[in-house]
């Protein structure tokens, strides 16, 4: 029962913020969706969800339509930086409500939670620092009984701990009762390790769509002195460049010649998931390099 998302275009007042997305959301996966501030990353998780219309494509569940369809809508929940909640509403109504309208809700989940962050159920919502607030919709989106939940910048507003143990309680569930988590966030490092697949939106596309271990297996850092840079990587894909001193770093994306020898001179290593993303975003011209 995946989700498709299909030849999807999103223009707002003549400018185009998302263009031809294709992807596919498969059942019990945890995926990375990252991109620059205004890359559209929010805009796909609102079409997604219903809450924006497209202008072109579609979106399925297991082949039916997402709009408007309250049976494909039940199976999904987004928790956006958007308070959708009255501000004078106290949180333990709040949780009262979404029980309500989404049976099944863990009740006892919900109550570890709420010990384990500290959160003030008596509060009302309007009242919550962002953090509390951001701690508040992670409970919820942690505890409806959904298959799918897109989770946008979740972890606004909280501390180093409290983050932590966000990504904690993450892995316990999905562990618990498997299914689709799709966290869009600018603190990639922290998330590298938890994520199985990656989506890199830039320019209005994915740039990147693949397992987080096949994608990092093929991006490379190769350091050494520029003349023997140079005449390693010649021919390979290279997407960045940095030099420092007597020294020059070729960012490679794609797979070495392995009958290439590897002069004395130069280094070979892995990049890490980050540095890759700020790389192949860094400039329009880097980013469109095919990298899918």
């Amino acid at each position: 029962m995946s989700i498709q998302v299909q030849g999807v275009q999103q223009s707002f007042h003549g400018h185009t913020i998302l263009e031809d997305l294709n992807l596919t959301l498969e059942p019990n996966k945890i995926y990375g969706l990252l991109g620059r501030n205004g890359a559209g990353k929010s805009t796909l998780l609102n079409i997604i969800s219903n809450r924006i219309r497209p202008t072109h494509g579609t979106v399925t569940l297991d082949g039916e339509s997402m709009h408007d369809n309250d049976h494909t809508l039940g199976k999904i929940y987004l928790m956006s930086e958007v308070n959708m909640y009255p501000e004078r509403s106290r949180v333990k109504n709040l949780f009262k409500t979404t029980r309500l309208l989404y049976g099944g809700f863990n009740d006892a989940y919900a109550a570890k939670l709420v010990h384990a962050f500290g959160l003030d159920i008596n509060a009302r919502f309007g009242k919550l620092s962002t953090g509390y607030r951001s701690i508040f919709k992670l409970i919820i989106a942690l505890c409806v009984p959904v298959d799918y939940v897109f989770l946008d910048e979740p972890v606004l507003g909280l501390d180093a701990n409290h983050r932590e143990l966000f990504y904690q309680e993450l892995i316990e569930t999905y562990s618990d009762q498997p299914r689709t988590f799709v966290i869009s966030t600018h603190l990639i490092e922290e998330i590298a390790n938890l994520i199985e697949h990656v989506f890199v939106l830039n320019d209005h596309h994915i740039i990147v769509n693949g397992e987080v271990p096949d994608i990092l297996a093929k991006s490379y850092t190769i350091s050494g002195p520029q003349t023997d840079v140079e005449a390693y990587t010649a021919n390979l894909n290279i997407v960045g460049e940095d030099h420092l001193g007597g020294i020059t770093a070729h960012y490679v994306y794609g797979a070495l010649e392995n009958d290439r020898p590897i002069p004395d001179t130069v280094k070979v290593d892995h990049l890490d998931l980050q540095k890759l993303f700020v790389i192949l975003t860094n400039t329009k011209e880097e980013a469109t390099a095919y990298v899918n």
